[in-house]
């Protein structure tokens, strides 16, 4: 079932779309929330999509996408991808000496067309160049954000900007509660 919301070409807003995917064993639900602006709050939230998948491949330390871009790719077969504005994943965008990580493996994928930011809450060594550290609420530990199809900067003022007074936003701890609600259907 695509998630698909109407408006009519007056009221009509792109969507921001955050991932988020979780595993037991061989197996991984993924959820996405659609939201309108980076400032809205959870009852703000217009969609909530779920995917489930079995036989997922196993971990691999440094092939991390390998694991997780299927899922993500399965979910968007749900989306209009021209409905979408930009799409927040949980991890790197790039990792170190210009290596893609998840989020830059999404947005080839998506033929360079939707913009991805990722959202990492541990560093990655010698990354810094392709990363802005984002200190939230009363945190003294920074997110670390990433981007590709959109500037850097604006990447990290959006996250930043995100609803909630911790570390994380609130439409990311949110997401990260529903990916946890597993229950394989």
């Amino acid at each position: 079932m695509r998630a698909v919301l109407f408006y009519s070409k007056k009221e009509f807003k792109k969507m921001i779309l955050a991932i988020d995917v979780y595993y037991l064993d061989d197996k991984a639900k993924t959820v996405g929330i659609l939201f309108e602006q980076f400032t809205d709050s959870i009852k703000e939230i217009k969609s909530v999509i779920t995917d489930y998948q079995s036989n997922v491949a196993p971990y691999q330390s440094g092939q991390f996408y390998q694991r997780e871009l299927p899922c993500i790719l399965a979910l968007l077969s749900q989306v209009d991808l021209n409905t979408i504005d930009a799409i927040i994943v949980d991890g790197y965008v790039h990792l170190n000496d210009g290596k893609l990580g998840l989020g830059g493996h999404l947005y080839q994928a998506l033929d360079k067309k939707t913009p991805i930011i990722g959202v990492a809450k541990k560093s990655f060594a010698d990354n810094s160049q392709y990363v802005i550290e984002v200190t939230r609420g009363q945190s003294n530990k920074p997110l670390y954000v990433t981007s590709l199809g959109t500037a850097l900067t604006k990447a990290a003022q959006d996250i930043k900007s995100m609803a909630g007074k911790h570390r994380m936003p609130d439409l990311l701890t949110y997401l990260d509660q529903q990916t946890k609600l597993f229950k394989f259907e």
